[in-house]
């Protein structure tokens, strides 16, 4: 499809036109532990009502609505509903922290804010002053449901409201002020019109997407505060799917199970946490399954890598790769309920393609895409019948790409953003004669696709006058199975180094380790420092030398978004980390320099 062939509308219009057709379940959450539907009628019914009750508050067109909450049904009423009342919505992530959601909520006027319990409410009461605030849970005055009645009793007394609220708003208005992460600094409010959402989720529904059959089941694990997910809601909408919400990442394998999705996004990191958690249970579980999963997962992971970029698996790989697809992998697939799923698709981080081959050695193929909240935010996206692994894939029609002379990815099209609020300067810097500059460093083959190989401001040069790309080897240490999160350091340093955070609980079956002893004590143990060493120095191994990991610096705990170490979508605040972790840094650093003084 191309570009002019996508006409402009507002959210309301392609939200009305996607809930006209009726459909008993276009939305499934868990109540009461069961999956329980929501029509397309009774959606529509809610979002005019809550759109009613939004206006009724005194609100007007072109007014911010904050939106604190985890994912769930309501979630999307109150975001549809804020476009129906020609209002923009300023969604913001439950764990951010508190100084951030409070620069949001000031930097961008929110007249009204939805959060969803009252925990999270009490939690923001020490910013000074909120705007009025309802309350998904309770039923009291404050409480979404009596919300919503005042909105029903207005929508029964207007019956001419759409036409009265719906008319002012144009396809170029602002519909989402969405804040950035702040991995670098405060965070930066991005302006997304109905427009540029609406043409991506058309553009990437038509290119990638549209073999999903309708009423199929599709889950949403992703938080809706993220640019990725949201725009999801729309693309799902349209394609007529069962839309089931995982309301927690904790609940997701209970999820998986009852629904059996046949497509789910993803990033990175969830589909490293489900390998690890698999591989933990089996040597828990001790005897031949702790050797027979171990096993089948990397002969499936070897025998699809050969398949896929090499000269193809040999008689004995084969042989092995079918006993453990009959005997694990199949089984395995079924037990996680990825039985019926078609693809994953991943976004916001670099994904390996070892973890690619291992879920492809189960059956399960990743397609990767590549976008930005500046870009609504796909850009590009493989498709299932034409996946090239390692790629993010080509643009999606109307999306047109481009490599600066420095190897920054350029985009352009109806999809980027109109620029950062209240900051000019931030726009100039980012957007440039109608191209955004992404801050990524990539390539683009002969075909169009595009290869993603860093982020440009944090590739370093260490003391021999190397580059290195930080994300390339955090990719690399991400494969093992012990390494939960790692940070790539070595600005100016012989070698490049890493902080890392083991998977502890897998770390503690492998090496037996005693249940007394604290992660703050193990950190320096030497068996556990010589165990992880040796896990970064294997994963590295196939980098160039000057990449490879020689010395690693563990951590007790896992970066958090509570702790400021990572942004609310889920990635390492760098400056952070480096400046809380400074001393070992240092340390490490010093035992470096001695090393190589002495070579």
């Amino acid at each position: 499809m191309a570009d002019d062939e996508i006409s402009k509308e507002t959210l309301p219009h392609l939200i009305r036109r996607a809930l006209a057709k009726s459909r008993a379940d276009v939305l499934v959450e868990r109540a009461g532990g069961e999956w329980t539907p929501t029509s397309s009628q009774r959606l529509l019914e809610r979002v005019e009502h809550l759109a009613c009750a939004i206006r009724d508050a005194g609100l007007q067109s072109g007014d911010r609505v904050a939106l604190i909450a985890h994912d769930c049904v309501d979630w999307i009423a109150c975001d549809f509903a804020t476009f129906f009342a020609g209002c923009v919505i300023v969604p913001i992530f439950p764990t951010q922290a508190i100084d951030q959601t409070t620069f949001i909520l000031e930097h961008s006027q929110a007249k009204l804010l939805f959060v969803d319990t009252h925990a999270a409410f009490d939690r923001l009461k020490s910013i000074g002053s909120l705007p009025r605030t309802v309350i998904f849970e309770g039923d009291g005055e404050t409480s979404l449901s009596a919300f919503e009645a005042r909105g029903a009793l207005l929508r029964a007394q207007h019956p001419d409201w759409p036409a009265v609220f719906e008319a002012p708003l144009q396809p170029d208005d602002l519909a989402v002020l969405i804040y950035t992460s702040g991995t670098t600094g405060s965070p930066k409010g991005v302006m997304l019109t109905h427009d540029n959402l609406g043409f991506d989720a058309r553009s990437s529904l038509e290119w990638a997407i549209s073999d999903i059959e309708p009423d199929s089941v599709v889950l949403s694990v992703l938080p809706f505060s993220h640019i990725f997910e949201h725009t999801m809601i729309y693309i799902y909408l349209l394609a007529d799917v069962k839309y089931h919400i995982c309301h927690d990442p904790s609940e997701l394998l209970h999820d998986l199970q009852t629904s059996h999705p046949v497509s789910m996004t993803v990033v990175p990191r969830i589909l490293d946490r489900v390998i690890a958690g698999v591989t933990a249970q089996a040597l828990n579980a001790g005897g031949v399954q702790a050797a027979l999963v171990p096993w089948a997962l990397a002969v499936g992971r070897e025998y699809m890598s050969a398949k896929t970029f090499g000269h193809g698996p040999g008689p004995w790989l084969a042989l092995q790769y079918a006993i453990a697809h009959g005997v694990v992998l199949v089984k395995l697939r079924e037990r996680l309920g990825l039985d019926r799923l078609r693809y994953f698709t991943s976004g916001s981080a670099a994904l390996h393609n070892d973890t690619a081959m291992t879920y492809l050695g189960m059956g399960v193929t990743i397609l990767q895409g590549y976008g930005l909240t500046e870009s609504s935010p796909v850009i590009t996206t493989n498709r299932l019948h034409d996946n090239r692994f390692g790629s993010v894939g080509p643009p999606i029609p109307g999306v047109e790409l481009r490599i600066a002379q420095d190897g920054e990815v350029l985009a352009r099209g109806r999809n980027i953003m109109r620029g950062y609020y209240l900051d000019a300067a931030g726009t100039t810097g980012t957007i440039q004669d109608g191209w955004l500059h992404t801050g990524d460093i990539g390539e683009l083959d002969a075909d169009g696709y595009l290869r993603i190989t860093d982020r440009k401001k944090e590739v370093f040069k260490t003391a021999t006058g190397k580059y290195v790309s930080p994300a390339r080897v955090e990719s690399s240490l991400k494969r093992s199975i012990y390494i939960a999160q790692a940070l790539v350091i070595g600005d100016g340093r012989p070698h490049p180094a890493a902080l890392i955070c083991p998977n502890w609980d897998l770390l503690r079956l492998e090496l037996t380790l005693p249940a007394q002893d604290g992660t703050e004590t193990l950190v320096t143990r030497a068996d556990v420092v010589d165990f992880m060493t040796a896990q970064a120095q294997q994963y590295t191994a196939d980098l160039a030398t000057y990449e490879q990991i020689r010395r690693v610096i563990l951590l007790a705990h896992e970066f958090t978004v509570e702790s400021g170490e990572l942004s609310p979508a889920m990635k390492v605040k760098r400056r952070v980390v480096e400046a809380r972790y400074a001393s070992e840094i240092e340390r490490a650093s010093q035992l470096d320099l001695h090393a190589h003084a002495r070579s």
